[in-house]
């Protein structure tokens, strides 16, 4: 046998089963326990690594595990995987307004800015009857309602287009507006309410019978929200009837002196058992009626110098019926879904369209003011100071109505994106807050006075409001937004923390779906890795070689900005597969976070930008001030990363840093080749903002312009701006000529400079307070220079005598 085999060589293996040669374990058997024997290496390695990373890795709790199968993800994804897409934007999402929500915003909303004086309702803190009514009447309170429930049916972006025209003329309506369209609870309604809810709340809800509000913040949980600690109810049975004993205490709720129903959020809690399966513990939704029993609602809180009603929901031992919960009894502890998916529109939408009325405001109406106003015999708009400021306040306005535009199509879409949603709330709200600052700095003294003729001391006294609220920006920035965007859009990363909260019965599944998805991250870090140095260099170049006035070819300037968010994505996104080298202790590295979410923040507003010049190219100036924005927000992304990577945590740290430096700035300090816009551009900005052309008229959109005639600030500063344009040039020529002006000449000059004469005059009152105005009243100060000189008048005639 032993011949014969030698003799035939293998192919005798072909001919006779192995087993009946008796040789094959012998022959085989050294391989294969090689083999063996290293896959057992390796999966000792692979385990042992895996059960490193879930040591480090905390527990995600139920809630978390809820938060991240909520919303929807889309761009934000794109950036987080290094290589977003332009063209994929600009096919998806084009934000439109329909004939009937052009006309709503042209009459109802223009008819409804006619019955609000701003500084009246400052005062008195209240709308009139009239102005309410009309609120209701015309459905302002249901337009996300659809028609078939006797909403309007709007879509996102005409919301929009509603809050930021009443953020203009009076932010007090805006807030009004805004939540009964965002957290509704309309919205919710229409999403999960049962038929029974549905067919009772939404009509009176869309003809304003029943003001809604949303009871969720508590003095214990505020940008935490959704803790609920202190709102809490337990499932109980009364009279055969299932509902649940509720104690809470809410404050800081928009509308509730004068809702008339409350979406609640409760903490629900079933010890005994008695939901059955249907249903579960946890965040859970009930709404109640003003009268409801046990419901406390009508004291104020006094936000800042606002009027919007803003006060406190309280209740002690409520009883509540299963049918009184949101979607009934089977949507017990469905709360997190329910506000998570909602709240991409009031944090994404409503509060950034406060900032694109701000940004409207200022770019039209202080653009105006700034010719209008003369120092020195010169208009203001000619100091350097001025147009420095007026270009940031332009350049940040359009980046806000940019990004505006881009967030309303993407909800538009049947898109909940949490991360940009935060994004938004977050870098929107501060650049409002800039642009509201830099035209008080210019408007000066006429923004500081109060009155009819203030346009913009009442935004900037409550801007700091919608920066606090639905999460204030400081906690927004410096946790939620990484926090989120690394779990939920990074490709890779969701499945592989999924992988490290599964059970120890379950690790072999584990440990598979853990070393795939680490390969993947690591994959995906090294694609980055070579495309941020690629690209850096690129960058590097291109812009060392491009010219100051390269804008002004629109294809180019397109081109070359697309190039340089396509590198700082890939900066970032190997910027966010090195986190992953501080485990679980990201989340308490929140300098470094806020860092990379200023970065994510320029990058989304960027491409946001281009978004908006690819859609509205052909107006005159577009060019300049989208170069102005896209240079100052890669200074910003750019800057960030320099920060972060200077400053990376951890015990891996300076092994971090090292490899982000080499991949963000691959040439050193020649790769971090962004500069602020140059001075000439800014002049350029400025003074498309403060003289008549296409860019201020594409801000002028959607300001409300009262009637002729009618005394209206801002309106009449729009309509002076060209005939006093007029005037200064018939005097710049009249001084070149050194001749006296002409009669038609003069009587330009004279219109002009009465126009200019009412434009800057402030309010003055003969009293501020009911106080001051009652007869015989004398001001405590005077009071005493009178008892003072009758002292001195008396001390001198007893000398006398």
């Amino acid at each position: 046998m032993k011949t014969s085999i030698h003799r035939t060589g293998p192919r005798c293996f072909a001919s006779f089963p192995a087993s009946s040669l008796g040789l094959t374990q012998n022959l085989q058997s050294p391989h294969i326990q090689q083999q063996r024997s290293f896959l057992g290496v390796v999966n000792a390695v692979d385990k042992r690594a895996y059960r490193l990373a879930k040591s480090v890795m905390p527990p995600i709790s139920k809630t978390e595990q809820i938060a991240l199968g909520c919303g929807t993800i889309g761009f934000d994804r794109e950036i987080f995987e290094g290589s977003p897409s332009l063209k994929n934007l600009v096919d998806t999402y084009n934000p439109k307004l329909s004939k009937e929500e052009q006309d709503f915003l042209d009459n109802q909303v223009s008819t409804l800015c006619t019955l609000l004086n701003d500084h009246d309702v400052s005062i008195k803190k209240d709308f009139t009857k009239e102005a309410w009514d009309y609120m209701r009447d015309e459905r302002f309170f249901g337009m996300k309602i659809p028609k078939e429930w006797g909403g309007l049916g709007f879509s996102t972006h005409a919301v929009s287009g509603v809050l930021a025209k009443l953020a203009l003329h009076c932010v007090d309506a805006n807030a009004t507006v805004a939540v009964p369209n965002s957290l509704g609870p309309g919205e919710l309604l229409v999403r999960y309410g049962t038929p029974d809810q549905k067919e009772y709340f939404l009509p009176r809800l869309a003809d304003g019978t029943l003001i809604p509000c949303f009871g969720l913040t508590g003095p214990h949980s505020g940008s935490d929200a959704t803790s609920l600690i202190g709102s809490d109810c337990i499932v109980e049975e009364r009279n055969g009837e299932l509902g649940v004993v509720a104690n809470f205490k809410k404050r800081y709720i928009t509308l509730a002196p004068v809702a008339g129903v409350v979406g609640l959020g409760l903490n629900l809690s079933d010890p005994n058992n008695l939901l059955k399966g249907k249903g579960e513990e946890g965040f859970t939704v009930a709404l109640l009626e003003r009268n409801h029993p046990g419901l406390k609602m009508g004291p104020r809180h006094k936000p800042l110098h606002a009027a919007f009603m803003n006060g406190t929901v309280e209740g002690e031992d409520v009883w509540i019926p299963m049918n009184a919960i949101l979607g009934g009894q089977e949507k017990c502890g469905f709360g997190w879904h329910m506000f998570v998916e909602c709240l991409a529109e009031g944090r994404g939408v409503s509060l950034p369209a406060g900032s694109i009325g701000a940004a409207r405001g200022v770019a039209s109406a202080v653009g105006a003011y700034a010719r209008v106003r003369k120092q020195f015999k010169v208009p203001i708009a000619e100091f350097g100071g001025i147009q420095e400021a007026m270009a940031l306040a332009g350049s940040d306005g359009l980046i806000t109505i940019a990004g505006g535009d881009l967030m309303n199509a993407i909800v538009d879409n049947h898109e909940a994106p949490m991360v940009i949603s935060s994004v938004m709330k977050q870098n929107t709200t501060e650049r409002g807050r800039r642009i509201i600052e830099r035209g008080m700095d210019i408007a000066a003294g006429s923004a500081i006075c109060m009155g009819d003729n203030n346009y913009i001391g009442n935004a900037y006294l409550n801007f700091p409001i919608s920066i606090t609220v639905e999460g204030a920006n400081i906690m927004t920035r410096s946790f939620q937004v990484i926090g989120q965007g690394l779990t939920r859009c990074h490709p890779h990363m969701l499945e592989l923390i999924q992988s490290l909260q599964m059970p120890k019965s379950e690790e072999k599944e584990a440990v598979a779906i853990f070393n795939r998805q680490v390969y993947k991250v690591v994959g995906h870090g090294m694609t980055n890795m070579v495309n941020s140095i690629t690209r850096g260099v690129g960058s590097t170049v291109s812009t060392a070689f491009r010219s100051k006035k390269a804008y002004r070819n629109g294809d180019k300037m397109l081109e070359y900005h697309e190039k340089q968010l396509l590198r700082l994505a890939a900066n970032f996104a190997v910027t966010a597969d090195l986190c992953f080298t501080l485990g679980g202790k990201l989340k308490f590295e929140e300098l470094l976070m806020g860092r990379l979410a200023d970065a994510l923040g320029a990058i989304f507003l960027g491409y946001a930008t281009l978004h908006h010049y690819s859609r509205r190219r052909g107006v005159e100036g577009l060019e300049a001030i989208t170069e102005h924005a896209m240079l100052r927000l890669e200074k910003e992304a750019q800057d960030a990363l320099k920060s972060a990577s200077d400053n990376f945590p951890g015990p891996l740290g300076s092994v971090a840093s090292a490899v982000m430096k080499v991949a963000c700035f691959p040439l050193g300090s020649f790769s971090r080749s962004y500069l602020e816009p140059h001075d000439s551009l800014t002049k350029e900005v400025s003074k498309l903002l403060t003289t008549p052309s296409g860019v201020r008229d594409m801000f002028a959109e959607n300001v409300y312009m009262a009637p002729e005639g009618q005394r209206h600030q801002v309106s009449d500063l729009i309509r002076a701006l060209p005939l006093c344009i007029e005037a200064d040039k018939i005097s710049a020529k009249l001084r070149k000529e050194k001749r006296d002006p002409t009669s038609e000449e003069s009587e330009v000059l004279s219109r002009a400079n009465a126009i200019r004469d009412v434009l800057i005059q402030v309010d003055v009152f003969e009293h501020l307070t009911t106080e001051e105005a009652q007869p015989g009243y004398v001001r405590p100060a005077l009071l005493g220079t009178e008892e003072r000189f009758a002292a001195m008048t008396k001390s001198l005639d007893h000398e006398v005598a």
